[in-house]
């Protein structure tokens, strides 16, 4: 093995980190949090082994970057794996290892594209849909697009996971259109 890709994620609709329920929280950090912790920690004694060093892609999200409000639990887990991707690169660096991360906006996949986050971003739509949320994730962005698609993350993770990135670690990389700009 040379290379891990840990993209764990889910996303729930949030409130304020006040009244978030403890249940809603616990399953955010285990999944987005825990979840590439210990996919990262399944394969690092497989890249040790091989004695080549290797690659180790995490995916956290703009959010992991900046914060938005009511999603609290989703904006701590994506943190938290910035501070897993620094430091496993810090930890596994001597043997070669590269540990970076990757930071999307909005992806056009069905985390995004389904009928709660619909109605979460238009709530005073009796029947919202992509068309009509577009708008809305088109104005995170500097660029004139409402999201990115699969491909676009796939592109950067085979970027860093190439010997094109051989010297690259410990970096956060978004592919988030211009949002971390606003």
């Amino acid at each position: 093995m040379d290379i891990i890709v840990a993209n764990a994620g889910i996303g729930t609709v949030g409130t304020r980190l006040d009244r978030m329920k403890e249940d809603v929280w616990q399953e955010m950090i285990d999944v987005n949090l825990s979840g590439v912790w210990k996919s990262v920690k399944a394969g690092v004694p497989h890249l040790l082994a091989g004695g080549r060093g290797g690659s180790i892609i995490l995916t956290s999200s703009v959010a992991g970057l900046k914060t938005y409000p009511h999603t609290g639990h989703y904006v701590a887990a994506k943190h938290g794996v910035v501070g897993l991707m620094r430091t496993f690169a810090v930890e596994l660096g001597a043997q070669s290892i590269r540990v970076n991360s990757v930071h999307p906006t909005h992806v056009n996949t069905p985390l995004l594209l389904n009928e709660k986050t619909f109605r979460m971003f238009r709530p005073e739509l009796e029947n919202p849909g992509p068309d009509d949320m577009a708008p809305v994730c088109q104005s995170f962005h500097i660029l004139p697009i409402p999201w990115v698609t699969a491909e676009d993350i796939s592109n950067a993770v085979l970027f860093l996971a190439s010997d094109e990135a051989r010297y690259i670690t410990g970096v956060a990389l978004p592919v988030d259109a211009g949002s971390c700009l606003k």
